[in-house]
């Protein structure tokens, strides 16, 4: 069956999020800003927040573990949009040339529910995406079944075989491909267009 709707991933597929960059600027060493981000606010501690939990309540025990970086980690959340580096070169011109060819389009983010409206303001390609299952609000992350449920329904049911999706993670693609998704692991805009090309979405 050839995909007829497209369901994108966000992060590090259509826009590039690195939590190193907001670090950076706060610390003067690259090397304390790396091991901040690998060993205190972990990616696995910000998957809380993806699941829905509240940024300022998952910073609690950390700043009680880690009292003299309570600024830092709270700026996880006041500085989010610091973390991002802009679109990822090439996705946001395939979006737009999907849409021109009315190929149907939505999202599936692993993203705090309290950071997704400002996230997508920044971004506005975003909203072409005709709707956008956000994990915080869900408090249900990828690679679960349960959220790529939750897409096929907020998609109107169709038959998984007729849905692209398009990750960065392996993870998640293998999740996808499990539940009957066709799937594309994203690395990077050239080898997605071909794809796309491939397939006839283009």
């Amino acid at each position: 069956m050839s995909a007829e709707i497209v369901l994108f991933d966000l992060g590090n597929v259509v826009v590039d999020w690195r939590p190193i960059l907001l670090y950076e600027k706060l610390f003067d060493d690259p090397g304390e800003a790396q091991r901040f981000c690998s060993e205190i606010c972990t990616l696995a501690w910000h998957t809380e927040h993806d699941r829905g939990v509240s940024m300022d309540e998952n910073a609690k025990p950390l700043i009680a573990k880690y009292p003299e970086y309570e600024r830092h980690i709270r700026t996880w959340k006041t500085g989010w949009l610091d973390m991002f580096a802009g679109y990822i070169a090439g996705t946001p011109k395939l979006i737009a040339t999907l849409e021109e060819q009315r190929v149907p389009l939505y999202g599936l983010s692993n993203i705090p529910a309290e950071k997704a409206a400002e996230t997508f303001d920044a971004f506005p390609i975003i909203k072409v995406l005709r709707d956008v299952v956000v994990s915080g609000v869900e408090k249900v992350v990828k690679p679960d079944p349960k959220i790529y449920a939750i897409a096929l329904e907020r998609m109107g049911h169709p038959d998984p075989t007729g849905v692209l999706f398009i990750d960065d993670s392996r993870p998640n693609i293998d999740a996808a491909k499990a539940l009957g998704f066709q799937t594309h692991h994203f690395q990077g805009a050239k080898c997605l267009e071909a794809d796309l090309s491939k397939r006839g979405l283009i």
